[in-house]
């Protein structure tokens, strides 16, 4: 035999029609989800997600652009002149700093630098 009990506290139990009522009342969020989602840029991504127990439902819906949100986009050198001037700096750059792949105590693989700052990208002092 099974049974249950909550040490915490006593609930009253929930009728079936509570419950239907609980899943009704999220029928429109999710169709409305599913019509933003047919509307929205194809670069969106949408999870989704649900977590109910005897008690509660909590639904809920996270959008945004796809890919990783850590990653900057660095903008491009429009004219050879701007793209002449990127290259000697970073020509200067690597010369100054030495950079080095190296593995740290966990073999992890880490850069190294000749010169305190560099790896802020910090340019000649």
């Amino acid at each position: 035999m099974l049974t249950f009990h909550f040490a915490f506290a006593k609930r009253p139990a929930r009728s079936a029609s509570a419950i239907a009522a609980a899943l009704a009342l999220s029928m429109p969020f999710w169709c409305a989800g599913l019509a933003a989602a047919q509307t929205q840029e194809p670069q969106m991504v949408e999870s989704r997600g649900c977590v109910a127990d005897a008690f509660s439902l909590n639904c809920v819906v996270r959008s945004g652009p796809a890919g990783d949100p850590h990653l900057r986009q660095v903008p491009q050198p429009l004219d050879a002149a701007a793209v002449a001037r990127a290259q000697e700096r970073e020509r200067r750059w690597v010369a100054r700093c030495h950079p080095v792949i190296a593995l740290d105590p966990y073999g992890v693989s880490r850069y190294r630098y000749a010169q305190p700052g560099c790896e802020f990208g910090v340019g000649e002092n």
